[in-house]
């Protein structure tokens, strides 16, 4: 049986990792097997582009090339462990995907879509995840936790960019939101943490696992993208 393909999207700060993580780990008690993974990253070749792009050294280049970097790097992911584990049975959960992109590079870069799309073909093919989170916070409240997170650490190439830049990327994946309600489900990220994982859980139970959520939690498990904060 193939396995199930989960991601987490979201702006900096916004709990992405450490969700990613619990519902890993909630997974693992039931018995199945998960890779937990990311992007950019997750596999050997990509892990080197990681640090290229991260790195900022290639921002002179301009968008574009950044996208191919991207590409390259998810090409590799996917070749070598996102589809592996998908044909064996495992459960794949990714730290961004290719809504970052679209984000990241086409809307803050503006990057012509025909290009994204046609990476997206020949990187990812069949390989779209069937349920992605969306974990929203207003920019301000994300810049601050990263920066909380990495300490007396340096930002990186896309934590360096102004609040401004972050709050378009935060409507920018509410609109995807909007857009493809059957994947994605947005996720207040303000909430408590064991809030935010509850509801996620709750989604997962039910979309992917076949069970359907206590009444109560099943009634707050999301809030509407129409409803989320501006």
């Amino acid at each position: 049986m193939r396995g199930h393909f989960i991601t987490f999207e979201g702006g900096e700060g916004s709990g992405k990792s450490t969700h990613a993580a619990t519902l890993a780990q909630r997974l693992k008690e039931r018995g199945i097997d998960i890779v937990l993974t990311r992007e950019p990253g997750g596999s050997t070749g990509a892990e080197i582009i990681r640090h290229i792009i991260l790195s900022g050294i290639a921002k002179p280049l301009g968008a574009e090339t950044e996208t191919i970097l991207f590409a390259a790097a998810r090409d590799d992911h996917v070749r070598t462990t996102i589809r592996p584990a998908l044909t064996d049975g495992k459960w794949v959960i990714c730290d961004r995907f290719i809504d970052s992109t679209r984000v990241y590079q086409g809307i803050l870069g503006q990057v012509d879509g025909k290009l994204i799309r046609g990476l997206e073909r020949v990187t990812v093919g069949a390989q779209m995840p069937e349920l992605t989170f969306i974990l929203d916070v207003p920019a301000a409240v994300g810049l601050a936790r990263a920066k909380t997170r990495r300490g007396t650490g340096v930002a990186d190439r896309f934590e360096s960019e102004s609040v401004e830049n972050h709050e378009r990327m935060r409507q920018a994946f509410l609109a995807l939101a909007k857009m493809e309600p059957k994947r994605i489900v947005v996720v207040d990220g303000r909430a408590p943490r064991d809030v935010v994982s509850e509801r996620i859980w709750a989604a997962v139970r039910e979309r992917l696992l076949g069970e359907k959520p206590d009444e109560q939690v099943n009634e707050n498990t999301v809030h509407a993208v129409e409803s989320a904060a501006p």
